[in-house]
């Protein structure tokens, strides 16, 4: 069943077509991998369905059916849909603690205001208090991460704050997670446990869009993978169909730099 579907989407940047018309569906409680040089539009079609950057032209709809049309949304309202993302970049609240830029992450699935926090214990506030913690907790723990939960996010290695950005993103509930490269900068080791960890995200019903440039995580994991070139689709379909369809050897795998 689908569960995103993009048109025909087209974004530029003054002279540079960043997205060049591009259409594909994302099936739910799969794994699907978007890749292509650097400068290829990923990131910018990241943007796109998280409402960073509104598409001159197309459509991004979410959900069974007909879904919910995300262009035009705000970020906020995106992830209260029910899709979290990810960064190339990391973007952690580094003077905030581990546990605390997790519960950052429930914020989307949290209702109670200020009255309702003053109230006794047992109110609706208390009680989302509690799943939310309970929910960083359990993440925390899932990703190696609970025994620096009251320590400063800044004080993590490289590969912790990925691992932190990623339970961050998980903590809102999504059913769609976009992950930007979460790989890059890890050790061996770290790929490793990553790749493991995404397949039992896949097992629990997640589904999951990635970029990656690492050829060898995107392809044991993914069931479908997309190609980008200068904003333009070039290719897609099962891993071994993709790398070895000569458009992709040309402007990913082959004489061209892919980052």
């Amino acid at each position: 069943m689908r569960l995103l579907r993009i048109q025909r989407l087209t974004k530029r940047f003054g002279g540079l077509l960043a997205l060049d018309r591009v259409s594909f569906d994302v099936e739910r409680g799969k794994i699907v991998s978007l890749i292509g040089p650097n400068g290829a539009g990923k990131t910018t079609l990241f943007n796109c369905v998280t409402g960073v950057v509104r598409p001159e032209t197309g459509s991004i709809r979410f959900g069974p059916e007909s879904g919910e049309t995300l262009e035009g949304c705000a970020p906020h309202q995106i992830a209260q849909f029910g899709i979290a993302r990810t960064f190339q970049n990391i973007r952690l609240f580094s003077n905030l603690s581990v546990l605390e830029n997790v519960l950052v992450g429930t914020y989307v699935r949290t209702k109670s205001g200020l009255l309702e926090a003053l109230l006794p214990w047992g109110s609706g506030a208390h009680q989302e208090e509690r799943w939310a913690l309970d929910r960083c907790s359990r993440l925390l723990e899932q990703l190696d991460l609970i025994s620096f939960a009251n320590r400063l996010a800044s004080a993590l290695s490289y590969g912790q704050q990925r691992r932190l950005e990623l339970a961050r993103a998980l903590a809102s509930a999504p059913e769609l997670v976009l992950l930007d490269e979460p790989a890059a900068g890890l050790t061996f080791q770290e790929r490793q446990e990553l790749m493991e960890f995404l397949q039992e995200l896949k097992k629990q019903g997640l589904t999951i869009l990635l970029i990656e440039h690492d050829m060898k995580v995107v392809m044991p994991i993914s069931d479908w993978v997309v190609v980008l070139d200068y904003g333009a689709k070039i290719a897609e379909g099962p891993p071994k169909a993709v790398r070895e369809d000569p458009r992709v050897i040309e402007a990913y795998l082959g004489s061209r730099s892919n980052g």
